[in-house]
């Protein structure tokens, strides 16, 4: 395509429209009850954007999604785009509070959910006294409508995309709230494939006869692509489950579906190697990949043990939609998040916000890339910090080695000074959890009785580890003999588990105290 503001472009159209004349009859999503083919898809779409206009909703109105993954999902999605509507995604395991501000800060005309959620919507309605539709994706009762029985009676008419162009804004995805309230991020129609254009083939070589399966959801940015923006680019398959991904649930899914291509985060691959899965073949899969956060060299290994397949770590984000840097299949680094995907540019930042810094200098990651968002929705002013030109502002701390190779230290806010020199939770957590006593660990600054800035580690256990004295000396001298010994976990905390998003990163700040 041309870098035109004029042309014309359809996002939903694209998907379907390039799998209809060789995969009509392919499976294009499998969930917890049922398949759809990419025929069958393409129907539904149809008929879900007759649904929403017979409904009142007409071309700019905005539709809240927030349901579990089913076929429905991308029916619902796609449907949407189809009809020049704007889906925005959003997470199903908010709090109210926070699912309440995003239909008020959009304005949204309808809510689709699933039926599970419903209570929590019919409250919200009261409470805001707002006349917002809401839609069930599958059947409840007759007194509620649902995506699933209008799909039933709606009939096979032919409703032409809606004309879009490119550089028009196709859907919305609300970014974490935990340092503030969450931030409604505006994609563009050709963000939604230039990610599969780069990264899915680039470093994936992703192709029709892959079976994807994503443990993250599809509300999230990654998730999206990896279940599926990334396969209906190609025509693969991908699989889509309802409950959180626990490690048998995995385990299950991957073998029963022969999936090939995995989608994990770090948490999920810890907990997998730490349950009962090691009886279990995973044959089937020629590569996992896990964002989110950076994962630990050792989990790298571990898993490569378990799979005989290599895990790929990446780093993206809401703002630009997915992974921008990643480590390539010919060339890991474990440990560390790799180089650039091709069509993307990394330069590192001072904290003045003024200089780029060279090789082996901590600095704040920008990025230049096809799939940047456009901007934050009614936040004129943190879109300006973010969004500086062609340059996104990401609010991680990395450093890059001389062979272009970056590796993650930290979000700006997590980053610490200890005796004048940066220290990176991330780093010390790493070495950290390649102990056989810890499962998970989270560093942050504390202050000693001098006032000075020292690391303190929280750790969760592994089974049959007792938390001691005798322990936290083993865990000192382990990380000195690690790392640069000023280093170390000055204090250690043990605790059952660690505070995480969603989509499991931990979250440092609520186990800050006040510096």
């Amino acid at each position: 395509m041309k870098d035109n503001l004029k042309n014309e472009y359809n996002a939903a159209f694209d998907l379907i429209d390039r799998n209809l004349k060789n995969y009509a009859e392919k499976i294009a999503f499998v969930d917890d009850n049922t398949s759809i083919t990419y025929k069958e898809l393409f129907i539904n779409i149809q008929k879900v954007s007759h649904i929403f206009l017979d409904l009142g909703l007409k071309k700019g109105d905005k539709v809240i999604l927030c349901a579990y993954d089913s076929i429905y999902y991308p029916i619902c999605f796609l449907g949407a785009i189809w009809s020049g509507i704007i889906p925005i995604c959003i997470n199903t395991m908010l709090p109210k509070k926070d699912i309440k501000y995003m239909i008020e800060d959009s304005e949204s005309n309808a809510v689709i959910t699933s039926p599970d959620l419903l209570n929590t919507f019919k409250i919200i309605k009261e409470e805001i006294n707002e006349k917002f539709l809401i839609i069930c994706d599958s059947n409840i009762n007759e007194k509620y409508l649902s995506i699933q029985n209008l799909l039933k009676t709606n009939k096979n008419k032919v409703i032409k995309p809606a004309i879009t162009y490119e550089n028009d804004v196709c859907f919305w995805l609300y970014s974490s709230g935990s340092t503030g309230s969450p931030k409604g991020t505006l994609h563009i129609h050709k963000n939604i494939i230039s990610t599969a254009n780069t990264y899915a083939r680039e470093v994936l070589n992703i192709s029709s006869s892959d079976i994807c399966f994503s443990a993250a959801k599809l509300f999230f940015a990654y998730g999206l692509g990896n279940a599926l923006t990334f396969p209906m680019s190609v025509g693969a398959t991908s699989i889509l489950i309802s409950s959180r991904p626990t490690p048998d649930l995995v385990a299950s899914v991957i073998n029963n579906h022969n999936v090939t291509l995995f989608f994990g985060v770090p948490t999920l691959y810890a907990a997998i190697l730490n349950s009962h899965t090691n009886s279990v073949n995973f044959e089937s899969l020629r590569l996992s990949i896990s964002a989110g956060e950076a994962l630990p060299a050792h989990l790298c290994d571990k898993w490569k043990s378990l799979t005989n397949t290599n895990v790929l770590d990446g780093i993206g984000s809401t703002e630009m939609l997915h992974i921008f840097i990643s480590n390539r299949i010919d060339e890991l680094t474990p440990g560390a998040s790799g180089r650039p995907v091709s069509g993307y540019e990394a330069r590192l930042i001072s904290d003045t916000g003024d200089t780029i810094l060279e090789n082996n200098e901590i600095g704040e990651l920008e990025i230049k890339g096809p799939s940047s968002a456009i901007s934050y929705w009614n936040k004129p002013e943190k879109s300006k910090i973010t969004f500086r030109g062609k340059w996104t502002k990401t609010g991680d701390k990395y450093i890059k080695d001389e062979n272009g190779i970056y590796t993650y230290c930290g979000r700006a806010d997590d980053m610490m000074k200890v005796s004048g020199q940066y220290v990176s939770p991330f780093e010390v957590e790493a070495a950290l959890q390649s102990h056989d006593s810890v499962l998970e660990a989270a560093v942050v600054s504390n202050r000693d009785k001098d006032d000075l800035i020292k690391p303190k580690a929280y750790i969760v256990l592994n089974n049959g580890y007792k938390a001691d004295k005798g322990l936290e000396l083993e865990l000192t001298n382990y990380v000195k003999s690690k790392l640069t010994p000023f280093k170390y976990p000055r204090w250690y905390e043990f605790i059952k588990e660690l505070p995480k998003t969603a989509t499991g990163k931990i979250q440092r700040f609520k186990l800050r105290k006040d510096d």
